[in-house]
């Protein structure tokens, strides 16, 4: 099975092709932090890895995308590019939320879990996009957008780590409880090749991809301006 998986979800801009054949696995990938320009970032980075892995369009069996949370216009980029692609190509298509991403690529970063461990994103004005999950990095609780107060009342009793930049959040709020939570991995993104991975696992396809918005967008409409008399 040939995976093109692609993220614009949050502060990274990435696209992985992975191959499986035969219980073997080739992965290529590229992530580049940023906080804009994901649109004008994403296609060429899907030709390297499409170039460095040999695949060409026609050869393509899934088209993965993170689907959200995250920024309103970078969760639609991805979203956009998988489904223009998988019309042309005729792949299949599977998402899933970036938290859960997030949380195979802690994994996959060294995080080594004896127990939940819980993902946490700083979603501004006072609010975390928030996650719990297993060892494994299924997901148990999820993902939501929370107070870190509110966070704290759903953690497991052996939860102690967390993964995300909101991770210091959430461990201030713990604290005031008497609640030990560690915060580890605070420059975590979600990323395409994770996000492969699942999609390999997880070998469940959608006939479209939509995007999870937890919170409505900032823009908002402009009043209709008033008639001059």
């Amino acid at each position: 099975m040939n995976i093109l998986a692609l993220d614009t979800s949050m502060g990274a801009c990435s696209a992985a092709v992975l191959r499986a054949s035969d219980g073997t696995q080739r992965l290529n990938a590229l992530q580049v932090e940023m906080q804009r320009g994901h649109a004008e970032a994403l296609m060429p980075m899907v030709d390297e890895v499409m170039r460095e892995a040999g695949v060409g369009a026609g050869d393509l069996d899934l088209i993965a995308a993170t689907v959200g949370p995250g920024s309103f216009t970078g969760v639609r980029i991805a979203i956009a590019a998988a489904r223009g692609l998988a019309l042309v190509t005729q792949a299949g298509l599977f998402g899933t939320d970036s938290l859960t991403v997030m949380a195979r690529a802690a994994l996959t970063e060294g995080l080594v879990a004896d127990g939940p461990f819980a993902v946490a994103v700083d979603a501004r004005r006072g609010m975390l996009y928030f996650g719990i999950y297993d060892e494994d990095a299924r997901r148990r609780d999820g993902p939501l957008l929370i107070a870190p107060d509110d966070a704290v009342r759903l953690l497991p009793r052996e939860l102690r780590v967390v993964v995300g930049n909101g991770g210091p959040l959430l461990a201030d709020a713990a604290s005031a409880g008497a609640v030990r939570i560690e915060p580890l991995l605070t420059a975590l993104q979600p990323g395409a090749a994770a996000l492969a991975e699942i999609a390999l696992q997880g070998g469940e396809t959608t006939a479209t991809l939509r995007p999870l918005y937890l919170r409505p967008p900032d823009a908002k409409p402009q009043a209709q301006a008033v008639e001059r008399r």
